[in-house]
Formats: structure tokens, C-alpha cells, sequence
């Protein structure tokens, strides 16, 4: 703990990568020597020039002992790449911060995790399809990542929270800084069932620059992400961009072409991203890529959860936003059109399907 210090104080100084500062450190053995080097160290190549006045200057700034000690005394975490709390997800791409400040917990590590991110100007379908999605996801035990703006980012934390899932929020400025302030409450709760994380220094305020940077960390934590609304140009299509530089899927919520909160996800579905159209679609596609090893066959109706016969739910899966006729259903099922329709009707009494026209469904919810 009495070296920490050394840590705390590499890790907020501004103007040397993360790449760097762990070379800085393999090269001279700790954060401690690093702190300790001389000028001398400029001729050896140890260091560059500017490196050197960057480190030099950074010194004179505080006191850094006793500035760590007041972040333990606020029960701000530090996890520092190459110890065991830095998650394994960053330690594979390059560009991630040499250590992170978190409150709370950390994203677990053999749970698969799922990014949403999207619109802080949002319409209600976009809500709607956020709170749909991330409720089916957190109930299933993935993890959602965001980043706790407004709008979509809020939904996805609060449709965890709802169902008693884990969920986590990357800042823009320090993890003890909560911003947005209408978000208080939401910032509170994620420190109770979730964690707040933040490669900022705390007390850092959130300024513009940081916000783009800050995807890259809320895409590196997640194993795929998922854009629920974006504009032609928008943050959320920056996060997108970084999720396939970093190597994961991306699903889109598709839109009306007229909606401009539709345009970015509509231009992704058509680069190749995967279409969100219902839950049980993007349940099935996480199981084959292994990050699921099994559905829970629950679902959800506006008031309460309903468990389902192993039947009712094969057909329940087959179904989304857009009707599906009982011949589509019975072929893709395997039942017999005595057996579709029956569990059609049971699952209308349920409250969990509707007949928009005769004999074609769609979900409730």
C-alpha cells in the first residue's frame, strides 16, 4: 500500500500513453523507479526529453502521498494494468489506459458483457426497445456496459437495475465526479449494484475531448455492442468504430429511413451490422458464438415474469415485431398445426402474444 503512491501518481500524469508508462515501467522495474528518474536517464534512452519534463514537472503539482491516500479514504479503487483487478478484455487491445479508477465493482471477468449505447435525445421507441432489450439481456446474467448519459444510456442502466442484473457506467470525467447531475440517483445505485468506472484521474470535471476517448474503454469492456439509436454523426457511431477496431459485433435497432434518430443504425444494419429485431433473435446468436451457454426460458409480460412450457417457448422465440403467420410458425418449429395453434391461443391468454390479423402474431411486449 506505502508504494501505491507511486502508481496513483504515474497514472495521472497527463501526456505520456498508457503504452508508454507500462514500457517506462518494465524498463526500470516499478512505478517508483520511474518517479526516481534522473536526467541522466535522457542520455541512457531510457527516457526521452520531453518525457522527462513531463515526469518532472508532474512532481511539483501535489503531494502525491497524501492526495492517494485521500482516494483510498474515499473508497475510489485503482486497477493497474498487469495486476489482477485490470480486466483481461483490455489487456488483448491496444491503447487502454495504464490504470483506471472505479467505485463499486468491477465488470466480472467469464461473464460475457453487452455494450448499449446510443441517443441522449432518444424518442420513445427508442427507450421502449432499450428497456426491452437490456431487461431479456441482464435477466439472461450479461453484463451491461454504458456510459450513464442521458437518454439511452440512462435506459440501459435503469432496465438492468430493474431486473436485478449488473451494470456498469464509463465517465468522461472522474468516477467520483457524477455527470450528468440529473443522474445522481441512477449514479448512486450503480455503486450499490454495479460500479463506476473512469480512466480520469478523480476529480477530473468531464470536458468534451474526454468523451471520445471514453467509448473506447465502454467498447473494450464489452464483448459485443449494441447501438440502439444514432444520427448520421453521433458518439454512439465513434463508439461503433471502435468496437470493430477492437474486434467486436455490432447489432443496430433498425428505424424508420424518414427517422433522423434511425439513420446512423439503418447505415450500419447495411455496412454489415447485426439487425435487432427481437430479444430471444440476440439471445440465440450469443449462444452460438459461445458467450451464453443457456437461455432462460422467462418472459417477460408487463407486470409480472411468466414462466412458459418448453413448447409455448419454442414458439414464443419464433416471434417479433413483425407478424408471423401459424404456417411460417409450424415449419420452423416442427409442431404440428394442431399443437401451433393451441399454444398460439395460450400464449394470447397469457398475455404474451397478439393476432394482429388473422392467424398472425406478434409479441405483446
Amino acid at each position: 500500500m506505502s508504494e501505491m503512491w507511486y502508481t496513483y501518481w504515474l497514472a495521472c500524469v497527463e501526456g505520456i500513453t498508457g503504452d508508454r508508462k507500462c514500457e517506462l515501467c518494465r524498463k526500470n522495474g516499478s512505478a517508483e523507479a520511474v518517479y526516481y528518474i534522473e536526467e541522466k536517464g535522457i542520455r541512457e534512452q531510457i527516457i526521452t526529453e520531453k518525457e522527462w519534463g513531463i515526469l518532472k514537472e508532474s512532481k511539483k503539482k501535489r503531494n502525491w502521498r497524501e492526495a492517494y491516500q485521500k482516494v483510498v479514504d474515499r473508497g475510489i479503487q485503482m486497477a493497474v494494468r498487469g495486476q489482477n483487478n485490470y480486466p483481461k478484455r483490455f489487456e488483448e487491445l491496444a491503447g487502454m489506459p495504464y490504470a483506471f479508477f472505479f467505485i463499486g465493482e468491477m465488470p466480472r471477468e467469464g461473464m460475457p458483457s453487452v455494450a448499449v449505447v446510443g441517443a441522449r435525445r432518444c424518442s420513445s421507441y427508442g427507450e421502449k426497445m432499450t428497456l426491452r432489450f437490456v431487461e431479456r439481456l441482464a435477466e439472461s446474467g450479461i453484463q451491461i456496459i454504458s456510459g450513464m448519459a442521458l437518454g439511452i444510456d440512462g435506459m440501459a442502466h435503469r432496465a438492468a437495475l430493474n431486473v436485478g442484473g449488473k451494470t456498469f457506467a464509463v465517465l468522461g470525467g472522474g468516477a467520483d465526479v457524477c455527470y450528468p447531475a440529473a443522474h445522481k440517483g441512477l449514479y448512486k445505485d450503480l455503486i450499490k449494484r454495479g460500479g463506476i468506472l473512469s480512466e480520469q484521474p478523480p476529480g477530473t470535471p468531464p470536458v468534451a475531448w474526454h468523451f471520445p476517448a471514453r467509448n473506447r474503454l465502454i467498447s473494450g469492456l464489452a464483448d459485443v455492442v449494441l447501438v440502439m439509436e444514432a444520427k448520421e454523426k453521433s458518439g454512439s457511431l465513434i463508439t461503433a468504430d471502435m468496437a470493430l477496431e477492437q474486434g467486436r459485433d455490432i447489432y443496430a435497432l433498425p428505424g424508420m429511413v424518414t427517422e433522423p434518430l434511425s439513420c446512423g443504425c439503418n447505415r450500419l444494419i447495411r455496412q454489415g451490422a447485426g439487425i435487432l429485431l427481437n430479444e430471444e433473435d440476440l439471445l440465440e446468436e450469443l449462444v452460438i458464438k459461445g458467450l451464453l451457454k443457456k437461455k432462460i426460458a422467462i418472459i417477460s409480460d408487463t407486470k409480472n415474469k411468466i414462466k412458459l412450457e418448453t413448447k409455448e417457448n419454442l414458439v414464443y422465440s419464433k416471434l417479433g415485431l413483425y407478424p408471423r403467420g401459424l404456417d411460417d410458425l409450424q415449419r420452423e418449429t416442427g409442431l404440428t398445426p394442431q399443437e401451433v395453434m393451441g399454444i398460439c391461443v395460450s400464449l394470447q391468454l397469457k398475455g404474451c402474444i397478439q393476432e394482429r390479423s388473422k392467424n398472425y402474431y406478434v409479441r405483446a411486449k
